[in-house]
């Protein structure tokens, strides 16, 4: 089986190793040669997405390319402590947060991939794709073409491969929020703890990472975009004034990145059909710090169910089918089915979470109130449905991975 990946970011360097890891042949198109693309920042992996990486074989060398964060604190923009618990995972799971780079994070996964076998081409941009026979023909800006059983779109909220699904899919709009990304030094702030701050003007997130920074994230809400070169320090410390914590490390701020707009999608009607399936921000920018995570799993998911069709990992072609089979279609809907009332509700919490670092004065004062005596009965129950889950039960089990055909 020939699968084709639109994309090479987190989404498509992991559905890339997953593919490989059932014996697929996999060819990446990815658009930038740097592992970070246009985005910048750091990110974190909560335990349902490293236990994904688990199943791949690579969790330690994620591991290794980051850092471990035990315990998440939320605070009031009055400096008060609204909750303490661990980060990313249930109370006693031993599977500790990862905080990272995201261009560590890419690079090391598409180092593992290309290790496995998987083929990555970069300064290729899909523009649409025709099916051909029993297979499918993906198109590029170059005016390349490439031919394979299937495509997967990988190729985040801007997705040309959404587009090839259904003419009519959800475009992204600006969700009122852009962040900007830092470092800070000569701030002390307690290791392995990621901290938020829910500001009077956004949120503000900040961690200690190795070597003496403090990495931080501004995510401001604005009716109106910045523009690339607009909200620099100034700006925020505007913007943050009021806040201890997150004002003292703008003061110190040794490097700031350039603003990224925040972008919702409404929900996107065709996912997958039986030569095409969609990963990543290309199907559900969720935000709420489960980015990666949630895309991490639809590739191990993606995996599993080609897997349980028959299509992998016993019988490998010598080149794309030259007849509609019907191992593919049927994998990929239990895919879409697999994925779908997960994803569903992990967008009903992405929402919800933006909600919160938007409120007004009077919800402000009611969330610090009640906040501080319902959180420590409330998070665990509420988190355990997205942290317990195990994305890697059923994946074959990390092992040799069946030679690509040449």
């Amino acid at each position: 089986m020939q699968v084709i990946v639109a994309g090479g970011g987190v989404a498509g360097a992991t559905t890339a190793l997953a593919l490989r890891r059932i014996g697929a042949e996999v060819t990446v198109y990815e658009a930038y040669a740097d592992p970070a693309g246009p985005v910048g920042s750091f990110l974190s992996l909560a335990a349902n997405g490293l236990k994904g990486l688990r199943a791949l074989g690579c969790l330690e060398a994620v591991r290794q390319a980051g850092f471990d964060v035990a315990r998440q604190r939320l605070w009031a923009d009055t400096g008060k402590l609204l909750g303490d618990a661990p980060r990313g995972r249930p109370e006693g799971e031993t599977l500790l947060s990862v905080t990272l780079e995201r261009a560590r994070l890419v690079e090391t996964l598409r180092a593992r991939a290309a290790d496995q076998g998987a083929r990555f081409v970069t300064g290729e941009r899909l523009t649409g794709a025709v099916r051909d026979g029993g297979g499918i023909r993906a198109e590029f800006a170059s005016g390349h073409t490439a031919r394979a059983d299937l495509l997967v779109g990988a190729d985040g909220i801007w997705s040309a491969t959404r587009r090839v699904l259904d003419p009519a899919a959800p475009e992204p709009v600006y969700a009122g929020f852009y962040s900007v990304a830092g470092v800070s030094r000569g701030v002390d702030v307690e290791p392995g703890v990621f901290n938020m701050v829910f500001g009077r003007k956004g949120a503000f997130i900040y961690l200690a990472a190795p070597g003496g920074e403090v990495w931080w994230s501004a995510q401001a809400a604005s009716a109106t975009p910045p523009g690339p070169d607009e909200a620099g320090l100034d700006d925020l410390r505007d913007l943050y004034r009021h806040e201890e914590t997150p004002s003292a490390l703008l003061r110190a701020a040794t490097s700031v990145r350039r603003p990224t707009l925040m972008h919702a999608l409404a929900t996107v009607p065709v996912w997958y059909d039986d030569r095409i399936a969609l990963v990543g921000d290309a199907w559900h920018p969720v935000g709420a710090g489960q980015g990666a995570s949630m895309a991490i799993e639809d590739a191990v998911v993606l995996a599993r169910c080609l897997a349980a069709a028959g299509d992998a990992p016993t019988a490998l072609s010598t080149g794309p089918s030259t007849t509609p089979s019907a191992a593919p279609a049927a994998a990929l809907a239990a895919y879409g089915q697999a994925r779908r009332d997960r994803v569903a509700r992990m967008l009903k919490a992405g929402d919800d979470n933006r909600d919160a670092k938007a409120m007004g004065p009077v919800a402000r004062r009611l969330r610090n109130l009640i906040m501080p005596v319902v959180f420590p009965f409330a998070y665990e129950r509420a988190t355990a449905w997205l942290y317990d889950h195990d994305p890697g039960a059923g994946l074959p089990p990390v092992g040799r991975v069946p030679a690509v055909r040449g």
